[in-house]
């Protein structure tokens, strides 16, 4: 969804009292990790959304080979999960305007993040929100998943 028409309708449930969400990830090679750390996520409010980087975006910050899987496809297979509610790409390096424009009650980012440096802290927690590192769950990454594959058929 396009992040003008999501700002919209998360003003709109935060206005009936719903508290909103935000997470970002390039979530390339979509792995259970992925799926047990978005449900945690979401659990922490009622709506979550998902900021994705843009395929340009996660060339730049993850090398010439990446992404795997092309921004819509990746989108799209957040998209179907039970615990996302909206999914929105996004072209820079990190989400800082996205949050800033999302204005979400709760940010969320992976255990590999102490919260002092989570991307958008500042935003959120000077609107009264709070901000979460979740606890890795599973031993899954995509960059584990790439060397198993070559490692099998290279």
């Amino acid at each position: 969804m396009p992040a003008q028409r999501l700002a919209s309708l998360v003003a709109e449930e935060q206005e009936h009292g719903k508290k909103i969400v935000f997470t970002n990830g390039c979530f390339d090679l979509l792995h259970p990790g992925h799926v047990s750390y978005l449900a945690a996520a979401r659990a922490l409010g009622d709506l979550l959304i998902v900021g994705v980087n843009s395929d340009a975006s996660v060339r730049r910050l993850k090398g010439e080979k990446r992404p795997i899987m092309p921004e819509a496809a990746r989108a799209q297979l957040l998209a179907a999960l039970a615990s996302v509610d909206y999914v929105t790409l996004f072209g820079e390096d990190d989400p800082y305007q996205l949050i800033s424009l999302l204005k979400p009650d709760i940010l969320v980012k992976g255990g590999d993040w102490n919260t002092a440096s989570i991307v958008g802290r500042d935003l959120v927690e000077a609107r009264g929100g709070k901000v979460y590192a979740l606890p890795f769950v599973d031993a899954y990454s995509t960059t584990s998943i790439v060397e198993e594959i070559l490692r099998r058929y290279a």
